[in-house]
């Protein structure tokens, strides 16, 4: 099943819902940053996070990125969504050894530990919208709910969850969010809280094979709902040479005149899906021309 979202509004405009299963594009940054079950649990949770607020934006040529800075184990994880939902993502730390509740469960909290969850979304005006918030527990979903009713005044039920297997590979994982919108009564939120109360954990529902959608109807079970979009994502990186290379422009001169005086190939690696480029001594030697001539400017 490939990774699908789902985003759908009730028929009276007072409720709008995404969900994704993301199951592949979850195993798929396992596999890239060869992290530990802990790390992928966390991870897992914040791309697809990252991937629901990326496409709610609805905005084609913009951006969400979603950085929590924990003082656990873990360290910085960061994941980047385009507006469709196709995300990217990395932890600083993905091999942290195994964190456990109890037996089988992941203690994603204490990986994260205590810090700051900052969402960026880019737009495509002048400025990006920047919010932050403390992290509530590190389970990333409570951290979610938090971030949106205290810097976007959104009324928000987040769920999310990610599956290990025996083999470490993931078995399951996926997520909702579902917010109010100005007009909600109380009926609507008795409803919707019936609803996530009935159906159990999201891990519980895509470990069924539920699609998004079916997930989306069962929580929403007792509001007339409407699907506006299903689409498939993925875990896509968008690096390039030419991207890597204008970065070298930001090291400066002095850095890259030491570069070139060591002869040596520099190697720098895409730190979302490791590709790894290579410049030769002369190449860094052409950027420094280049920059003399104030072709390109510093």
């Amino acid at each position: 099943m490939k990774n699908q979202l789902v985003r759908a509004m009730t028929q009276d405009g007072l409720v709008k819902a995404v969900a994704i299963s993301s199951k592949e594009l979850v195993e798929e940054a396992r596999r890239i940053h060869k992290t530990s079950p802990t790390a992928t649990a966390a991870l897992g949770r914040v791309l697809t996070a990252t991937s629901m607020i990326g496409n709610m934006q609805k905005i084609e040529d913009g951006s969400v990125t979603l950085q929590i800075k924990g003082d656990g184990p873990l360290g910085s994880i960061l994941a980047v969504s385009d507006g469709v939902g196709n995300v990217r993502g990395y932890v600083q730390n993905p091999q942290i050894s195994l964190l456990e509740k109890y037996q089988g469960k992941l203690d994603v909290g204490a990986a994260v530990g205590h810090g700051l969850l900052t969402v960026i979304r880019d737009l495509r005006m002048k400025e990006p919208y920047l919010g932050s918030v403390e992290l509530v527990s590190g389970e990333i979903a409570e951290d979610i709910t938090a971030y949106f009713a205290q810097s976007e005044q959104t009324p928000t039920a987040c769920a999310l969850g990610v599956l290990i297997d025996k083999d470490q590979s993931v078995k399951a994982a996926g997520g909702y969010l579902i917010q109010l919108l100005p007009g909600a009564d109380d009926k609507t939120i008795d409803k919707i809280e019936a609803g996530i109360r009935e159906s159990g954990s999201v891990t519980g529902m895509f470990s069924q094979n539920l699609s998004a959608e079916a997930i989306l109807r069962q929580v929403l079970g007792g509001l007339d709902l409407e699907i506006l979009e299903s689409s498939n994502v993925e875990y896509r990186c968008y690096c390039s040479r030419q991207r890597v290379r204008s970065t070298l422009l930001l090291l400066g001169r002095e850095e890259l005149e030491e570069i070139v005086e060591k002869n040596e190939t520099t190697k720098i690696a895409c730190q979302f899906c490791d590709q790894i480029y290579e410049f030769s001594p002369a190449e860094i030697s052409e950027i420094l021309e280049e920059m003399k001539n104030e072709k390109i400017s510093t």
